[in-house]
């Protein structure tokens, strides 16, 4: 018989809010046996990582396990002391948090925290505490560890972020690791790394693991066994492979239908009796008085961006060197700054009306490329054109108050940092329209972000909720919200569907492709998903060590990429089985 090493029976959770007690958790029942690794699949708000929470026993001030029981190799966790629990947590069941810089000490180097744990449960001491702290960097692959063990967060990639956080998580090797949402927001290569990182290091010492995803092909790829939670209850489990090829409640099938693979089109991701009911909604939407804009006619004679030779260099701290001369006998040795050249000679163009994705790894100029664009940072040398007007001149900080930024606007990578943790999703929405819309009136303010809030699927009861009691998925249809509030010519998509579950991103990518015909409006899709890329763009560009590398129509890229860097792009994208029912 398989031993079993957690066992989950009817446990609820309840959290107390301003309007009332509310249900996150509803008689939820699993089990994890010894080695297997399970699969915790739904989307934003079906109560995932409140189990996660639970179970670990730091929930929110607000939250409270009202029944059920939780048992960890023999040991009641409802039951056990603070100081029991204190211990149980890193050395016998640990987490890879979703948010890996969020879950790191911005003000501490890597290596003191990883001490930091270590020395907190006894494996470690002052004299020994950086080798093994160093040795763990090792595992979990990062190169040059010693150097890296001086680093702060802030100073390392997403994906080296993400390396850490996992080598907090196995430091006092404990028998259960809780990964929730471990790879949100990396490209596929280095996500694929980090899973079967953690794959191997959880069979080679025998470990079990729970992984919380909305990404069915990441549950497909690595999960034995799976639960499928929705609206705080599990309604399907099973076999991983019978769970896909033979799903049996609509809401799996709903989630199986919405994950994209090799040859799916845009509008089948969604539920049949969607596909009608959400185009008449859109045609009837924009019709509305809060969208007032003309239909633009093709403009052929000039692109809507134009590129040309794009440039930017970062100094590098700490890396100053002094040059000797024969000619500075009695002068003061000339200092040269090292550079890093984030974006090398760029060159594109964006015709209206037009999608063009741009992929790469993390790292590779893609989000810096966006910032220059925008205007948030300044380039080292280039050339940026938009709409006809040179606005690569234009310093940085007087471009926000220029006219044409209203017609530029982007929506970013994270959700949360980029809203204010003091506004109510509301007043997100609500603040470019009042800094550079015209409408002069409560009442017209408040229709139009109630027409926003039902393009992006956000219900209006969360209008007056803040950041932090907000999902991740429903932050991002905030950030998207707020970025088609203005009717931009361009808009710039950061990842916009990493945090998004698979369901609500094939409703997001819908609404793009229609607000995109509707509203004339022309993408930059940033995305390390190629499969998201093709089923919404016309071009593709594969970006490299901040140069372009390959470029040319999605299909065909997709189909024949001309370089191996794309081929292992393309290869690492996660498919669940594709023989499911439709």
């Amino acid at each position: 018989m398989d031993q079993k090493i957690l066992e989950i029976d009817n446990l609820t959770v309840e959290f107390m809010t301003r309007n009332g007690s509310v249900t996150a958790v509803e008689n939820v029942s699993f089990a994890v046996k010894k080695g297997e690794t399970l699969g915790v699949i739904g989307e934003s708000g079906s109560g995932k990582s409140v189990t996660s929470l639970a179970l670990m026993r730091i929930l929110d001030t607000n939250g409270k396990i009202l029944s059920g029981e939780l048992v960890y190799s023999g040991v009641d966790l409802k039951r056990a002391s603070n100081a029991a629990m204190y211990d149980i947590r890193g050395r016998e069941i640990s987490m890879i948090f979703q948010n890996p810089r969020g879950s790191l000490n911005p003000v501490r180097k890597i290596g003191k925290q990883l001490e930091d744990v270590l020395c907190q449960h006894g494996l470690a001491n002052k004299y020994n505490a950086r080798k093994k702290a160093i040795d763990l960097l090792a595992t979990v692959k990062i190169e040059n560890p010693t150097a890296r063990f001086n680093a702060y967060p802030h100073e390392l990639s997403g994906g080296m972020c993400q390396r850490v956080v996992i080598a907090i998580a196995l430091a006092c090797q404990p028998r259960l690791l809780i990964a929730d949402e471990p790879t949100t927001g990396l490209d596929v290569t280095t996500q694929k790394v980090i899973l079967d990182l953690v794959k191997d290091l959880t069979t080679e010492r025998g470990m079990s693991m729970i992984l919380i995803t909305h990404d069915l092909g990441l549950a497909a790829n690595y999960c034995d066994r799976a639960i499928v939670m929705e609206q705080g209850k599990v309604v399907e489990s099973g076999c991983i492979k019978n769970l896909f090829l033979n799903p049996n409640h609509p809401y799996t099938k709903k989630l199986i239908r919405a994950t994209p693979n090799k040859s799916s089109q845009l509008n089948q991701l969604l539920p049949s009796e969607s596909r009608s009911s959400c185009t008449s909604y859109l045609e009837g939407s924009h019709q509305s008085a809060s969208f007032n804009h003309k239909r633009r006619e093709p403009k052929n004679q000039r692109p809507l961006l134009y590129i040309d030779r794009l440039t930017k260099e970062f100094p590098i701290r700490n890396q100053i060197f002094r040059l000797p001369s024969l000619m500075s006998f009695g002068k003061r040795p000339k200092e040269v700054q090292q550079v890093f050249r984030a974006v090398d000679n760029l060159s594109m163009k964006i015709n209206y009306g037009e999608s063009v994705g741009l992929v790469g790894e993390s790292g590779c100029g893609k989000s810096t490329t966006s910032a220059m664009i925008m205007r948030l940072v300044d380039s080292t040398e280039g050339w940026i054109e938009f709409d006809g007007t040179d606005i690569g001149s234009v310093p940085a900080k007087h471009f926000a108050r220029s006219p044409i930024r209203s017609k530029l606007q982007m929506v970013f990578q994270d959700p949360t940092d980029c809203l204010n943790p003091r506004f109510t999703a509301r007043q997100s929405i609500s603040d470019p329209i009042i800094v550079l819309g015209s409408l002069n009136s409560k009442r017209s303010l408040d229709k139009r972000v109630d027409h926003l809030a039902d393009l992006v699927g956000l219900p209006k009861k969360l209008l007056e909720r803040f950041p932090h009691q907000l999902s991740g998925g429903q932050k991002a249809r905030v950030g998207i919200a707020r970025a088609i509030a203005l009717d931009p010519k361009l808009l710039i998509l950061d990842e916009p569907t990493a945090a998004l579950d698979v369901s609500v991103q094939a409703v997001v990518l819908n609404l793009l492709q229609e607000l995109k015909c509707e509203l004339d409006m022309s993408y930059l899709f940033i995305s390390h998903d190629l499969n998201v890329v093709r089923l919404l763009c016309d071009r593709v560009m594969v970006m490299q060590s901040g140069r372009i590398l390959e470029e040319g129509e999605t299909g065909k890229v997709m189909v024949e990429p001309a370089q191996s860097y794309t081929r292992d792009l393309i290869n690492a994208i996660p498919h669940p089985p594709e023989l499911v029912p439709q």
